[in-house]
């Protein structure tokens, strides 16, 4: 009898911990479609060879693949358009894996002479069912720079609330 009871308790401590991995992988399902909309947001980055930079933006992200961002440096006075996207917008892509983390690069438009224009890749994670995005910046090249720098900057972005979304 002692024998039975504990084979059932090692299938039962077998099966537990596999089912319930099945239950929180249901509970998955990001896509880029997760992405949709306007979200704002707000950087702090320190990065070598410049002064510490905090940014606050909007980025729309287009369901599909496809980012526009806009965003204000803080590190002037008076605050002013990012000396790196001016009056126009940056562009770039973004990747939702099925776990809801994912990666997107941006593209800034900073004019130069020489050099690249800027490029940003970032990783994130999504949470409260695509309403905030936790960003780190895996690598920057500053415009004009012959290649990447380090950095050290995070990013979170939150989804800009319409009354459609606030009466669901």
């Amino acid at each position: 009898m002692k024998s039975w009871f504990w084979k059932r308790m090692l299938a039962a401590a077998i099966a537990l911990p596999a089912l319930s991995g099945v239950a929180r992988a249901d509970d998955f399902g990001c896509s880029n479609a997760t992405l949709n909309g306007e979200y704002a947001f707000g950087v702090t980055s320190y990065t070598s060879n410049y002064p510490p930079t905090v940014v606050a933006g909007v980025k729309f992200f287009d369901g599909e693949g496809n980012l526009t961002q806009r965003d204000y440096a803080g590190n002037s006075v008076p605050a002013q358009f990012s000396p790196t996207t001016g009056p126009h917008q940056e562009r770039g892509t973004y990747q939702v894996d099925p776990d809801c983390t994912g990666s997107m690069v941006i593209h800034l438009n900073a004019p130069v002479t020489t050099g690249s224009t800027g490029l940003i890749n970032i990783l994130f994670v999504i949470s409260d069912g695509g309403r905030h995005i936790h960003e780190v910046v895996s690598q920057f090249t500053p415009p004009g720079a012959p290649g990447p720098v380090p950095t050290q900057t995070s990013a979170d972005d939150w989804k800009v609330a319409s009354e459609q979304d606030q009466q669901q």
